[in-house]
């Protein structure tokens, strides 16, 4: 039987399961990863477990995302995260030393294997040839523990690459024409595997760009073959000894296939306020900005900051614009320092941060009132910025970097002919910012430190037969996890801290909800298509949880929510019927109860709408599996029980 690259990876940690398309398969995880804004209560919840000591070939906790120190929070969870680390065999990533997807592309990636991390955005890793998911924090702590990570085998989509990018023209926009044409709901189910002559044109990074922003097709990754790029990359890294070549078998069957001729492609951007609002940078034309924000963990590579450099060199960035950049890691930003970018940076104009997430994630930066901010990141949901009427753009570095100059959105193939990079033979390589953990010997010396904003796990209770809630909430479609559970500067110090959390639950899109939530002390909320769409955040689900919501009926859901929502105890359903959606207004009294047992891997149910006196037809489709975790409330409380 022939297999595509990722199916050679799922065969070879296959540990339960058939590989055929929806049906539950549990892989052995590999390694894993975890930042601070997620890794707090990842390990909190490994804690739980009871299990003295990671069972990964590597795990890696990473401080990148709360960074803003504005009080004790987040300087809080960073000790405490540094503590667990020491104590259960996780190596720590101290602040300061970069955005995790870029440093483990950079220090840890290994073509072949399996890594999931509390971040959606994981799929980086993929651009080297490894099988890089995005999962909750709850399933990265259960497969440091030693335990599977399941999912529905997804069906394989082939991006067949043909020919080679013209001048000025960037991976960023090989990804953005991938959401303009398949849609953030477009990869849902699938792997997006790459493949074609043209993937022998683009380096790792450039790779490494565009199984990015797979997360935003919905994808449950994307992943490129392992080849003499990755080999020269590995190499340069001084991994040699981990490269392995990786293909698809000759004969290979896709589901789907999707040709791209690279040389045809133009500059793109993603437009307010979703990234397959894709039109080309001539389309739009030259409207006025305010703001350009280089880096995140989409476009920080040494690559994307040469060439920002190169554009600014004897420029000087436009008085009506604010610039910043984002170095990926220290590694990129002692390398821009030492080879003189970083002063051709600075000349120009532009305001250097921290090796971070920041603006990306609402950690400072906001634009100003109904401001235009062109950003080289990967989403641009409404809010996301900090300013609520912010208006985001996304483009590539190229795109960024001339926009800053003339003040406007600006076609940069008008700069001239192709830009003169080099690219150096080798890496400064230097982990001193990357801390092992206690050897097994000492490891029961280690305390826990645990500051005061740090609160336990909400608690679960089984499912019960019958659930007899209001639909306390009514959303419409695509909604985000930040319309959820937001981020930014004022909430991401608390992930640690759920009851103050809950306060903020879904004010994007209801500022009365928390209010309402804990009034009413349970409820049902009812949802449009692709619900929960974006971030891995569990808090999510958890949040809700915790505000007393039973149960999610949606038309369809994103595939890391879900999984969320599981792993919460928190049932979601589908209708039968997208058009009863209808049927259900906020404020109706509702009731769920069971229709039939477990059948077809789903479980069919009756939503009685009692307000209206209607019975709507309903399905969890789950396994097995998760079935019994809702039903045991929660996958902390199924594996409590399955460790006896």
């Amino acid at each position: 039987m022939s297999y595509t690259v990722a199916q050679k990876i799922i065969k070879s940690h296959l540990l339960s399961g058939k590989m055929s398309p929806g049906d539950d398969v549990g892989l052995k995880i590999d390694q894993t990863l975890t930042q601070d804004a997620t890794g707090t209560m990842a390990y909190l919840e490994f804690e739980a477990m009871g299990v003295p000591r990671v069972k990964t070939e590597r795990s890696v906790a990473y401080i990148d995302h709360n960074t803003l120190q504005t009080g004790f929070e987040n300087a809080d969870d960073h000790r405490y995260i540094q503590s667990v680390c020491k104590k259960h065999g996780i190596w720590f990533s101290r602040p300061g030393n970069g955005i995790c997807h870029q440093i483990h592309l950079e220090r840890f990636s290994v073509p072949g294997k399996t890594l999931i991390g509390s971040d959606s955005h994981t799929p980086t890793c993929g651009g080297m040839g490894m099988l890089a998911m995005g999962a909750g924090g709850l399933d990265v702590a259960v497969a440091m523990g030693g335990g599977a990570y399941h999912i529905n085998m997804p069906t394989m989509t082939l991006i067949k690459l043909r020919g080679s990018l013209p001048p000025f023209v960037s991976a960023k926009d090989i990804i953005l024409e991938v959401l303009r044409r398949m849609s953030v709901r477009g990869g849902v189910g699938k792997i997006i595997e790459y493949g074609g002559e043209g993937v022998l044109t683009l380096s790792v990074p450039e790779r490494a760009t565009i199984t990015n922003m797979g997360a935003e097709l919905g994808a449950t990754t994307s992943i490129f073959p392992s080849d003499d790029v990755t080999r020269a990359f590995l190499c340069a890294q001084g991994r040699e000894q981990d490269y392995v070549p990786l293909s698809p078998d000759s004969d290979a069957v896709y589901d789907e296939v999707i040709e791209i001729n690279l040389s045809t492609l133009e500059p793109l951007a993603a437009c307010p306020h979703s990234p397959d609002n894709v039109k080309l940078v001539r389309e739009i034309g030259g409207i006025k900005i305010d703001q350009v924000c280089i880096g995140s963990c989409t476009n920080s590579s040494l690559f994307d900051m040469f060439k920002a450099a190169t554009i600014l060199r004897g420029k000087t960035v436009h008085p009506d614009v604010s610039l910043t950049i984002s170095p990926g890691s220290k590694q990129v930003f002692n390398m821009l320092a030492e080879c003189g970018a970083l002063a051709d940076l600075i000349a120009a104009g532009a305001r250097i941060l921290e090796c971070a997430c920041g603006p990306c994630i609402g950690m400072g930066q906001a634009p100003n009132s109904g401001g235009v901010s062109l950003r080289t990141f990967n989403r641009n949901f409404v809010g996301r910025s900090g300013t609520a009427d912010g208006q985001i753009y996304l483009v590539s570095p190229e795109t960024a970097a001339a926009s800053a100059i003339t003040g406007v959105l600006s076609d940069p193939r008008r700069l001239g002919s192709r830009l003169d990079i080099r690219m150096p033979a080798a890496f400064q390589v230097n982990d001193n910012m990357i801390e092992p953990p206690a050897d097994e010997s000492n490891m029961n010396t280690v305390e826990i430190m645990r500051g005061p904003n740090i609160k336990p796990f909400p608690t679960t209770v089984p499912m019960s037969d019958t659930i007899e809630a209001p639909a306390i909430l009514k959303v419409g479609d695509n909604i985000t996890t930040d319309h959820i559970m937001p981020a930014g500067a004022k909430i991401l110090p608390y992930r640690s801290n759920i009851p103050y959390l809950s306060d903020f639950c879904f004010t994007v899109c209801d500022k009365t909800f928390p209010d309402r939530a804990k009034k009413a002390g349970k409820g049902i909320i009812i949802g449009g298509t692709n619900y929960g769409q974006g971030s891995s955040r569990e808090h999510a689900a958890l949040v809700p949880l915790y505000l007393g919501i039973k149960a999610v009926v949606t038309k369809s859901f994103a595939r890391i929510h879900k999984a969320n929502l599981i792993n919460a105890g928190i049932l979601p359903l589908n209708f039968v019927d997208p058009s009863d959606y209808d049927r259900v207004n906020e404020g109706d009294e509702l009731e769920i109860y069971a229709a039939s047992g477990l059948f077809d891997d789903s479980v069919r149910l009756v939503l009685h709408n009692k307000t209206k006196d209607m019975k709507i037809p309903v399905v969890c489709d789950v396994s097995p599996r998760e079935w019994e975790i809702l039903t045991e409330g929660g996958l902390l409380n199924y594996t409590r029980r399955q460790n006896g």
